[in-house]
């Protein structure tokens, strides 16, 4: 009785996953990943506008390089891996 109990034990254990869970991303790379999405929506709406200028300095100069710094920043968030 004991032999079968035993090799049950066995079985359990082996089947048993693992409690701990990992995770590929932290939940800093998901802040900053909002953060870089945040970044390039605000520079759409540099780029976006009513009647002024179609050749402003914020939209033709300023709004490009706020979001292609939005986009290197989502780069960085992903890439980012936090001490632990």
């Amino acid at each position: 009785m004991s032999k079968i109990n035993l090799e049950k034990s066995k079985l359990a254990s082996k089947e048993t996953p693992s409690s701990k869970i990992d995770f590929v991303f932290s939940k800093q790379n998901y802040i900053l990943t909002a953060c870089a999405f945040a970044i390039v929506v605000i520079g759409f709406l540099l780029m976006w506008g009513g009647k002024e200028d179609i050749y402003s300095f914020r939209r033709i100069t300023l709004a490009p390089i706020v979001v292609i710094g939005g986009f290197l920043f989502g780069v960085f968030a992903i890439m980012h891996n936090p001490k632990k």
